[in-house]
């Protein structure tokens, strides 16, 4: 073995050159990446990019868009030299194409660096933050923005339905930007909203989460600590009271602050909440006076609540009230964002994001009411560095209850993480069956497929919760309920 160093990177080349012409994104897979890349495309810049392990929806959209993904990491990818490189966080410092990247000696910035330099200097940065809800809420305000013919500009974690993508360029004043508080690179562990120069925010929980990258709560709550001190004088923090840790971290704002919740103290709150099969309805209250009817197709309070900061967003800017209820009604979603992907041999499948204990929770609640009547079978993948570790075991088997069976994939192992560290499937399979919950775990895709196939019934609704792709689990059982309706 070579006692030779490993080359680094040199943090003076930790910026932008004059006239980038060949830009080349490392983890250009990821949803922000991804984004980022079709942001650059449009913009007129030659993309290359390298990843591994590609999933869709976001390698479905690069071929869309004809980026071409290399798959894998490796020092050709960066022949010919590019002009800058973006690193995503997904790349560590031992990554052989970063090691190359410092053998060269090329210019290099996050993806983040990369957003707020080229697309958000230039406008009126709208950023989405919180560990639940950033992508509905950010899709849902901009599309409201472009339905009141803002034009906006948009970077969002999810494929937003009205645009069939995730980002584009408007010629409007505002950029709506999704406020991840994950790392921003190896190169830079603070988060990355800290570079989103957010103008108006919205602050939609505090929970812990990313186990990975966080050592403890307080951790967590020093990261949104942080951006709320970044918020100029002038500028407007729209937050969720219903968490007692977010009126706490509210105090220490210099900005103004709107509030919004379920408590009628709150500016904004609802009321004659209507969770039914095809809408959601409420009454909104603005400093607890009656402010019109408002619907949704999106079931479930936590949408509710969605709503209403968006809401509080567009009145800060001045949209008409009527323009507001109306595009509200209209929004169709976000992909994997309780998304019914089909309906087979009278089999509903819905493709949803839910991995934290609390989006867990809010998605089977909301789900339960809009199919009243129907059997709510959740299908569950561990998949995140949090959900890998037993931080929230206990947790988990408090949040099951709006489904009338489970399936649990047993994770795969963290690397570095003792097994006693682990989460484990079999045991929460054991405290749902305790409190009456059906639940079965098993250890890969193909046997899941095989125990929904022989126990799905017309009439049942599958709620598949991942942040993966799952193995295609949900076009498969699709194409599996297919055959069997063929086949009776």
């Amino acid at each position: 073995m070579s006692d030779t160093p490993l080359p680094v990177l040199d943090p003076a080349l930790n910026k932008f050159p004059d006239s980038p012409r060949h830009i080349h994104l490392m983890g250009i897979c990821g949803t922000g990446m991804g984004a980022v890349a079709g942001l650059l495309q449009q913009s007129g810049y030659t993309i290359t990019g390298s990843d591994s392990g590609v999933y869709p929806p976001m390698s479905d959209y690069l071929a869309e868009n004809n980026i071409v993904v290399t798959e894998g990491y490796g020092p050709g990818n960066l022949h010919p030299r590019p002009d800058l490189v973006v690193v995503g966080n997904v790349i560590r410092r031992e990554n052989p194409e970063a090691l190359e990247l410092a053998r060269l000696g090329v210019d290099y910035v996050s993806f983040p660096q990369l957003l707020s330099h080229f697309y958000l200097s230039p406008k009126t940065s709208l950023v989405v933050a919180g560990t639940h809800g950033k992508t509905t809420t950010s899709a849902l305000l901009a599309t409201v923005l472009a339905g009141a013919e803002l034009d906006p500009s948009f970077m969002i974690g999810g494929i937003v339905q009205a645009f069939n993508a995730n980002f584009t360029i408007g010629k409007g004043e505002y950029f709506v930007v999704e406020g991840d508080e994950y790392d921003t690179a190896f190169f830079d562990k603070g988060p990355k909203f800290l570079h989103y120069q957010p103008h108006i925010a919205i602050l939609t929980s505090v929970e812990f989460d990313h186990a990975d990258i966080y050592a403890d709560f307080d951790a967590v709550k020093d990261s949104f600590r942080k951006l709320i001190e970044i918020m100029p004088d002038d500028g407007t923090l729209i937050a969720c009271f219903d968490y007692e840790v977010v009126r706490e971290l509210c105090s220490l704002a210099r900005c103004r602050v709107i509030s919004y919740g379920s408590d009628p103290a709150f500016d904004y709150c609802y009321g004659d909440l209507d969770i039914g099969a095809d809408v959601t309805s409420f009454a909104l209250l603005r400093s607890g006076q009656p402010a019109g009817m408002y619907r949704s197709v999106l079931p479930g309070k936590h949408n509710v609540l969605n709503s209403m900061a968006v809401i509080a967003v567009l009145d800060t800017i001045g949209v008409e009230p009527g323009i507001i209820a109306r595009e509200l009604q209209l929004f169709q979603g976000v992909r994997r964002r309780q998304e019914v992907r089909g309906v087979e041999d009278g089999v509903v499948v819905i493709d949803d994001f839910a991995h934290h204990p609390t989006a867990v929770n809010e998605t089977l609640q909301a789900l339960a009411g809009a199919y009243a009547g129907k059997r709510l079978v959740a299908v569950f993948e561990p998949r995140t560095n949090s959900s890998r570790r037993n931080i929230f075991q206990e947790d988990y088997a408090r949040v099951f209850g709006g489904a009338a069976e489970v399936v649990i994939k047993e994770p795969d192992p963290l690397d570095g993480v003792r097994a006693e560290d682990h989460f484990s499937a079999a045991v929460l399979a054991e405290a749902l069956k305790a409190q009456g919950i059906p639940a079965r775990c098993f250890a890969d895709v193909e046997s899941i497929l095989a125990y929904l196939l022989r126990a799905l019934h017309a009439d049942d609704v599958v709620a598949v919760l991942s942040n993966g792709g799952f193995g295609n689990i949900h076009a498969r059982l699709l194409d599996g309920l297919r055959q069997r309706a063929l086949r009776s």
